[in-house]
């Protein structure tokens, strides 16, 4: 019988241990109502011995996410009793609950760290479980670097703080030490053991990945009794991260011969709580990265291309839209096929060429991917249009769509603090079309400028910068969602000048919203450059 594996997301506490990623207040309940709604068991929102701060955005998650709802909502402390009492008062507004606290097993904590014997360090444990378990029923100990721990100390550790109370045991990877093979034995001796003491004493582990393995590493500890997983969004967190929540939950699900377990998340809701994570926090998630990652779904490759058309198992074991996504994208460069440029076109109404027509086609958008890298759906307009007008042979698609496009011919900003402005010059088929604007910073003014000219008002819902590459002539990348009429647009677009690239960005996601209006199918609302 499939047994129901728990999951805990400790995003808010050691996800926003990443230097950088420092949430307020209101991010946090943010993030927590999102986390409520995909659906995790456990969410631990913080640290509160450490900040006030801290303490405060608890208690808020608490009170507003936790107090209607059997979700449990939990914080860390240190095996001392201030710590564990602040975490009791920040979380005692919840509903259901928890203190978790932590406390190392290895030498090398034991000895290096708090200069004590492993007697001492045990009946500090269960001295602290015995303490917390009089004011909450759900106590989590957690025994810090148990990879590297002496396993039958390890276990004298664990058993000890059972009898004491702990109603969960979490044995964490710390440093990333563990290798899967080796793990999934420890965690299979430690479930047998446990279970034959006390079997409603749930199995957790916490797995780091400074070698790549923590989502291995997590997902052989549930092949060997592990009841719950401690994970974040995005696999955010201390040095390297941790599990990443979506890789886990993802793998379950795929691949149920294997484990047999399940979770009660909503994974339509994967990628908007990666995308608020990922914005509050201002980390990008890398292009590769599984399940999260921009290129997750999209395909380049001609032959994949070709593949996922005729059957979408060829090359897809995840669906997109079972993560919240649309559909897959099939990126446009000159490694396309056929197949996918003739399904491009179609989608936007240019399904009826003869064989000699195609060719011709396909042979200028070779030209333009060769020397663009990307085509998009408002080049394939003008492809279609000027191998018509060359020839002088008639356009099965009666209409001219081309001019109906825009594109940045210049641009210029004045930054400073007390007047930033910006003026832009567009060029929308045979007129060109000059604006200016004011705003609250240059962003604001340069897009403010570009909606003047072209009317379409649009909501920016996320606006991000990286590096491409390093150096003089770097290129920057900047990712744009825009909003209009209820639907989410996203453009990226990359200049080694970060204000066009912005300015860029947002012009196709402007055309990408003209192609939305005249295509008689609906096609992707991702424009790359």
């Amino acid at each position: 019988m499939s047994r129901k594996i728990w999951v805990f997301d400790t995003t808010l506490r050691d996800g926003e241990q990443v230097p950088g990623a420092k949430l307020n207040l209101y991010e946090k309940v943010e993030i927590a109502q999102q986390l409520k709604k995909l659906g995790v068991d456990i969410i631990e929102a913080g640290f509160p011995a450490s900040s006030q701060g801290d303490f405060d955005a608890v208690k808020a998650v608490a009170q507003k996410v936790g107090h209607n709802s059997n979700m449990m909502i939990t914080a860390l402390a240190r095996a001392v009793k201030d710590d564990i009492d602040s975490v009791y008062n920040a979380v005692k507004y919840a509903n259901n609950p928890m203190i978790h606290m932590v406390l190392g097993t290895s030498d090398i904590h034991v000895e290096k760290k708090f200069s004590k014997s492993k007697d001492q360090i045990l009946q500090i444990g269960v001295d602290a479980v015995k303490y917390a378990k009089t004011l909450l029923p759900q106590v989590q100990y957690s025994t810090e670097d148990a990879s590297r721990s002496d396993f039958e100390y390890l276990w004298k550790t664990i058993e000890a703080v059972m009898k004491a109370g702990a109603t969960m045991i979490n044995v964490p990877d710390t440093v990333g030490y563990a290798e899967p093979e080796q793990w999934g034995e420890m965690i299979a001796k430690l479930n047998d053991r446990m279970k034959n003491l006390d079997d409603s004493v749930l199995l957790s582990v916490h797995c780091h990945n400074d070698l790549g393995m923590a989502t291995a590493n997590t997902l052989a500890a549930i092949k060997n009794g592990a009841d719950k997983v401690e994970v974040t969004m995005n696999g955010i967190g201390e040095r390297a991260g941790n599990a990443a929540l979506e890789e886990v939950v993802m793998a379950i699900k795929t691949r149920g011969d294997v484990y047999d377990v399940f979770t009660d998340i909503n994974t339509k809701e994967i990628m908007n709580t990666s995308r608020l994570v990922s914005s509050f926090m201002g980390l990008d998630v890398q292009v590769n990265k599984a399940i999260t990652g921009d290129n997750a779904f999209a395909h380049s490759s001609g032959i994949h291309q070709d593949g996922l058309l005729k059957s979408r198992d060829a090359y897809e074991i995840v669906h997109p839209e079972d993560v919240g996504l649309d559909d897959m994208e099939l990126v446009l460069t000159a490694r396309s096929g056929r197949h996918a440029v003739k399904n491009a076109l179609s989608k936007l109404g240019f399904d009826d060429f003869a064989e000699e027509e195609f060719e011709g086609i396909f042979e200028n958008f070779l030209k333009l991917a060769d020397s663009k890298k990307e085509v998009y759906n408002h080049d394939l307009y003008v492809i279609v249009e000027n191998y018509y007008e060359k020839t002088e042979k008639n356009n099965p698609n009666k209409e001219s769509y081309s001019d109906q496009f825009y594109d940045i011919e210049d641009l210029q900003i004045i930054s400073n603090a007390a007047f930033p402005s910006a003026s832009v010059k567009i060029r929308r088929g045979e007129d060109v079309f000059k604006s200016s604007a004011v705003g609250s910073g240059p962003i604001d003014a340069l897009y403010s400028a570009i909606a003047d000219v072209t009317g379409i008002k649009v909501k920016l819902v996320e606006y991000n910068i990286s590096s491409v590459s390093r150096g003089q002539e770097a290129l920057g990348k900047v990712k744009i969602i825009i909003e209009y009429g209820g639907e989410n647009y996203i453009a990226k677009a990359a200049d080694t000048d970060i204000l066009k690239a912005s300015a860029m960005a947002y012009i196709n996601a402007v055309n990408s919203v003209i192609v939305a209006k005249i295509a008689p199918q609906p096609v992707t609302t991702t424009a790359t450059v």
